[in-house]
């Protein structure tokens, strides 16, 4: 009895539910902040996404997640599923939803719904809405209030100008010449944390380099081609970090990589990652030549007794106060 006792007790432990995967994903998103960034991919893809392109953008979110994620936008029909000629891999695309099909909409509640339909996730300027639509101010506004209160469309502010709105439909995550991206909070830009994220990238490719270098015997390509992390690497790693609250995508490291380009710190290169056409873009560190600003301003060039000028004689470069301010 003893024995089928414990044979219960370990049943019963085996048949506890698991926790609902619903709620929060392990790289701290939502579900409902993973469905709202599937559905921006939806719309800058909209020949459909793939599962390479999730995984490129999501690298840390669970495949189950997103396939039960897919799966509901696929109940709602908001998303439609087909497979591609040739390879029959697996595509999803966003629904189309013509504006005639909502009820109760009359004749100037579908020409500007249409033209907001029109704009996608950047929008559409009132005045911009006017012009083509050519109703009256006060007409449209009477509209896009209606359309508003239906729940069809909204509302969003543009950092761009922050006094001024753009419509777009309901449903759709504002693309982010809207909202600034991940370096916006309430139209504000984040330059604090920026600058962190521009070091913290920098300081892992400096790391890189170091161990690199002790390739030296392989030879010089080697140590070159070892220094390289790609976007998705560092990304995972800043994720791990926990330094942002958000969740940072490939996308946003990418910017704040292509800032360390500009400023000449950082050299961008891409290399296959293994699939067909695929293309993943990698980083590494590089030394700053001596400026030749200094070369330029070197006063012997422009001298006019530089051909008398010596280690002996009269003229030596040791008693040139030009020379001597230079130097310095």
């Amino acid at each position: 009895m003893a024995g089928l006792a414990a044979v219960n007790i370990k049943k019963e432990k085996i048949d506890e539910p698991r926790p609902s995967v619903s709620t929060v994903n392990d790289d701290g998103r939502s579900e409902a902040e993973i469905e709202a960034r599937m559905l921006e991919l939806l719309h800058q893809f909209p020949k459909g996404i793939s599962n390479q392109i999730l995984d490129t953008d999501m690298p840390t979110v669970d495949k189950q997640i997103k396939v039960t994620i897919l799966n509901k936008l696929m109940s709602k029909e908001k998303v439609s599923m087909f497979k591609a000629a040739g390879t029959q891999e697996l595509f999803w695309c966003l629904k189309s939803h013509p504006t005639s099909r909502i009820k109760g909409a009359d004749n100037e509640e579908r020409v500007v719904l249409g033209l907001i339909e029109e704009a996608g996730n950047k929008g559409i300027w009132t005045k911009d809405i006017r012009i083509k639509s050519s109703l009256s101010q006060a007409t449209l506004n009477k509209v896009l209030k209606a359309l508003e209160g239906k729940k069809v469309i909204k509302s969003v502010s543009s950092v761009s100008a922050a006094k001024k709105k753009v419509y777009m439909l309901f449903n759709l995550q504002p693309d982010r010449s809207i909202t600034g991206g991940s370096w916006y909070s309430d139209n504000e830009f984040e330059s604090e944390l920026v600058d962190l994220l521009n070091h913290q990238c920098y300081r892992m490719l400096l790391q890189k380099a170091e161990v690199a270098k002790q390739k030296q015997n392989d030879g010089p390509f080697t140590v070159r081609n070892s220094s390289f992390l790609s976007s998705k690497e560092i990304c995972q790693v800043i994720s791990d970090l926990k330094i942002v609250k958000f969740n940072l995508t490939v996308e946003d490291i990418e910017t704040i990589l292509d800032t360390l380009v500009f400023e000449g710190k950082v050299e961008k290169s891409t290399t296959s990652d293994g699939n067909c056409d695929g293309q993943v873009k990698t980083y590494r560190t590089v030394e700053k030549p001596v400026s030749s600003a200094s070369i330029v301003r070197m006063p012997c060039g422009v001298c006019p007794v530089m051909k008398k000028c010596g280690n002996v004689g009269a003229i030596q470069p040791k008693d040139c106060n030009y020379y001597g301010e230079w130097d310095d």
